[in-house]
C-alpha cells in the first residue's frame, strides 16, 4: 500500500549542513574545518558553492559574487518574518483553485428524498443499536421508540470500556453529550424534529476545534492546547441536532496513527493500528463506539483508515465543507469528510456539513442531488483496468466487486490516468505548505517533544522542507495545473469511476487535483488484511459515487459485517 511517506522521498537530506551554508556568514577556519571549498573569504559573505548542488544550480563566481547582496537582503527578510507570530489558523494569501478550465459548477439543488424505512425494529438487546447505521437511528428516534439519552448512554459506555483499548479517544465529551442529547429528546418530543441526525451521537477528529475542550491536534507539543472557538463543521452538527460524544485521535499533526498516547489500533485486528491519519474516527466508527465520525484528508487520510478499519469514507471535492476552526495542513489539499458505516450515511452527514461559510473564503456554493434508487444501467461507469490487472493482495476481491457492479447493470469501460507528469515534484507542494503551517514548531525546537523522531515522520519533513525553493513550490504548482486539466479532460466521460483504492497513483492524483472519491470496505486480502474498493467521481458529484455505492452495499454484506472483538454485550 502506497503510505504518505513515499510524498518526502524527494526531500533535500542534507539540510542542517545546507542551512549552515545558507545562513551563517562565511568564516574562513570554519568552512576550512567542514572541508567545504570557499570561493569568497571576504567577511559578510555567503559560501554558496555546496548549496547549488542542493537546489540543482551551477552559478558562474561572478554570478555568485553579484547575488551576494540579495542573499543578506533575503536573511532579514526572513527574520523579519520570523519575528512577527503568525498562527496555524491564518491562510496564505494566495488560494488554490482546483476548477478546470471551461467547468461550470452544478448549483440547482431539488429535494432530497432519502428513501428512510418508515419503521425500524428495536433490537431485543438494545446494546446492539451501537452498530445500527445512522439511517436506522434516524427513524427509531424520529419516531420515539429510542431516546437520544438512551443511545447515548449506549455510546459513552462503549467508549469507556473500550476506548483505552484502541487508545482512539482523546477526550470524553460526556457532559456536554448528555446535555445536547436531553436537548434533542426535548425537541423531538415538542415535534420539533430537526432531521436525520437529530439526536444521534459522533465522534470528531481532534483537530476540529470545540470551544471549551482541548484541541490537541494529537501531539504533544499542543497536548494542552485550548482553542477558543468551534469548528463550523461542529456548529453545523450542532445545529442539525447531532450529539458530540467525543473528540478523537488522529496520528500527530494529521501522519499516521501515533499520536502522544500512543498507536490508534485498528479493531478487526489489535496487533495492528488503525492507519491515519483519521485514526480514531475510523477505529471508534467501525467498534461500535459512536454512530458515526468526522474525519479530514490531505493525502490518503480518510481512505487508509477507513479501509483499515472496514468502515465507508467520503473525501468531498476541495471547497465543499468548511475547514474554519480545523487544523491546517496544506491550505490546497485540506479536505473534510465523513467516516460512517456506510455510504448512505456519509450522504446524510455530508449534506449538513457541505455548504458555504463566510469563514472560509475556499469554499464554492455548488448542489447536492443525492438519488438513493440510481440505476447503474444508465450511468457511464468507467474503470482503471491496467490497475486491477496488475498483481496486488485485494486483486481477487476487487475482481468479485467489479462482478457485482456488471450484475446491477454497470457497463464497465476502460480508461487510464493520466502519467505524463513528474509525479515526484508533486510532493514539494504538500511538504511546502505543511512546513509554512508548522514554521514556529520548527523553529522554536518545540518539534522535539513530538513522539515520532525518525525520517519519515513530520519533525523531520519539516526540516527538510525548509530548503524547498519556492520557486519550485510554484513550478510544482503550475505543472499541477495541467495535471487538473489532464484529469477532468479523462474524468468528464464518466459519472464514475472505479479503482482500487491504493492503486497506482489515483490516490495522490485525486487528491492534488481536488476530486471527490467514496471508499468503502470489501473483505480482507490475500494476506489477510482488510480491503475495499473506492468510487472516483466528477468535480462536485458526490450524490452520483454515493448512490453508486450505496447500491454496491445494497448487493453485498461487507458494510454490515462487525469486529468480533467489538460486538455489544
Amino acid at each position: 500500500m502506497k503510505t504518505i511517506h513515499s510524498l518526502f522521498t524527494t526531500v533535500l537530506s542534507s539540510s542542517m549542513l545546507a542551512l549552515f551554508l545558507l545562513s551563517c556568514q562565511s568564516n574562513t577556519s570554519t568552512m576550512e574545518n567542514l572541508n567545504v571549498p570557499v570561493e569568497n573569504k571576504q567577511a559578510n559573505t555567503f559560501n554558496t558553492i555546496e548549496t547549488e548542488k542542493l537546489f540543482d544550480l551551477s552559478l558562474t563566481p561572478s554570478e555568485r559574487d553579484t547575488m551576494q547582496p540579495d542573499l543578506q537582503e533575503q536573511l532579514e527578510a526572513y527574520q523579519a518574518l520570523h519575528k512577527y507570530s503568525i498562527g496555524n489558523e491564518i491562510p496564505p494569501a494566495l488560494q488554490f483553485n482546483p476548477i478546470p478550465l471551461g467547468f461550470e459548477i452544478p448549483n440547482n439543488q431539488e429535494k432530497i428524498d432519502w428513501g428512510l424505512e418508515e419503521e425500524v425494529a428495536v433490537p431485543e438487546n438494545i446494546k446492539d443499536l451501537a452498530f445500527y447505521p445512522v439511517h436506522k437511528l434516524a427513524v427509531l428516534i424520529k419516531n420515539q421508540q429510542i431516546t437520544s439519552e438512551q443511545l447515548t448512554q449506549i455510546y459513552l459506555e462503549r467508549l469507556k470500556k473500550y476506548g483505552d483499548t484502541l487508545q482512539c479517544v482523546i477526550t470524553l465529551t460526556e457532559d456536554l453529550a448528555l446535555q445536547q442529547a436531553r436537548k434533542a429528546d426535548t425537541e423531538i418530543k415538542a415535534g420539533k424534529y430537526r432531521g436525520a441526525l437529530h439526536g444521534i451521537p459522533y465522534g470528531a477528529k481532534d483537530l476540529l476545534a470545540v470551544e471549551g475542550f482541548k484541541t490537541t491536534w494529537g501531539a504533544m507539543p499542543y497536548k494542552e492546547q485550548q482553542i477558543n472557538e468551534t469548528a463550523t463543521v461542529v456548529q453545523k452538527l450542532e445545529e442539525a441536532g447531532a450529539v458530540l460524544v467525543a473528540k478523537l485521535t488522529l496520528g500527530a499533526l494529521a501522519w499516521g496513527d501515533v499520536w502522544y498516547g500512543g498507536t490508534t489500533k485498528n479493531p478487526w485486528n489489535l496487533e495492528e493500528g488503525s492507519s491515519g491519519s483519521s485514526a480514531g474516527s475510523a477505529a471508534a466508527t467501525s467498534a461500535g463506539l459512536v454512530a458515526f465520525a468526522i474525519g479530514t484528508e490531505t493525502y490518503g487520510s480518510i481512505v487508509s483508515p477507513s479501509t483499515r478499519c472496514r468502515v465507508s469514507g467520503l473525501r468531498p471535492t476541495y471547497g465543499r465543507v468548511s475547514r474554519y476552526g480545523a487544523m491546517a495542513l496544506s491550505w490546497s489539499m485540506d479536505k473534510i469528510g465523513p467516516i460512517c458505516r456506510n455510504a448512505k450515511d456519509c450522504a446524510l452527514v455530508f449534506e449538513v456539513i457541505r455548504g458555504m461559510d463566510e469563514k472560509d473564503p475556499t469554499l464554492f456554493e455548488a448542489d447536492f442531488n443525492y438519488k438513493p434508487d440510481i440505476d447503474l444501467s444508465k450511468l457511464k461507469i468507467g474503470y482503471f483496468k491496467s490497475l486491477f490487472e496488475t498483481d496486488y493482495p485485494n486483486k481477487e476481491n476487487d475482481r468479485q466487486s467489479i462482478e457485482v457492479l456488471r450484475k446491477l447493470g454497470a457497463d464497465l469501460q476502460s480508461i487510464e490516468m493520466p502519467n505524463q507528469f513528474p509525479s515526484e515534484a508533486f510532493s514539494l507542494i504538500l511538504i511546502s505548505e505543511a512546513a509554512a503551517a508548522f514554521d514556529e514548531l520548527t523553529r522554536s525546537n518545540k518539534d522535539d517533544l513530538m513522539v515520532r523522531q525518525i525520517r519519515y515522520a513530520w519533525p523531520n519533513a519539516f526540516r527538510a522542507a525548509r530548503f524547498i525553493p519556492a520557486v519550485e513550490y510554484i513550478q510544482a504548482n503550475r505543472v499541477r495545473f495541467q495535471l487538473i486539466q489532464a484529469m477532468h479532460q479523462r474524468f468528464k466521460e464518466f459519472d464514475v469511476i472505479v479503482a482500487p483504492s491504493f492503486g497506482g497513483s489515483q490516490l495522490f492524483y485525486t487528491n492534488l487535483s481536488g476530486h471527490p472519491c467514496v471508499v468503502v470496505p470489501n473483505g480482507e486480502d490475500s494476506e489477510g488484511n482488510s480491503s475495499s474498493l473506492t468510487f472516483l467521481g466528477n468535480y462536485f458529484d458526490e450524490a452520483t459515487i454515493l448512490g453508486v455505492a450505496e447500491k454496491y452495499q445494497e448487493a453485498t454484506d461487507f458494510d454490515e459485517q462487525k469486529p468480533p472483538l467489538m460486538e455489544s454485550k
